[in-house]
């Protein structure tokens, strides 16, 4: 059983920094893909980033690419994603998840382990 718990949320300016971590438990195999993603109120739960296994690459969406990072450290079993230059609109519900189905790490469909959310709100 995979278990997934996020912190680092808070509220900053626009403009301002924010470093989110995913603390991860229980994992059987090596062959994980994580991935981050946000949902603001009313609005649908969009993609942000995905870090594929075995250090093959990291993606992001359009929204944040050259802003937002993902990493993991995996002596501490955590993942984490940087936000620099942080927008009103990147205003949302943070939630990190897991991939253990081997399917196409780019889609929420294939993530079967999620984390409760932290929220992170960016003000003008």
């Amino acid at each position: 059983q995979v278990q997934l718990v996020e912190s680092g949320g808070g509220s900053v300016q626009a403009g301002g920094s924010l470093r989110l971590s995913c603390a991860a438990s229980g994992y059987t195999s090596s062959s994980v893909c994580m991935g981050w993603f946000r949902q603001a109120p009313g609005k649908e739960r969009t993609w942000v980033a995905t870090m594929f296994p075995a250090d093959i690459g990291t993606y992001y969406a359009t929204s944040v690419k050259g802003r937002f990072t993902i990493s993991q450290d995996n002596a501490e079993n955590t993942v984490y994603l940087q936000m620099n230059s942080l927008k009103p609109e990147d205003t949302a519900m943070y939630y990190c998840a897991a991939s253990t189905l081997g399917g196409n790490c780019l889609s929420p469909r294939a993530f079967n382990f999620w984390g409760q959310g932290t929220q992170v709100t960016v003000s003008s």
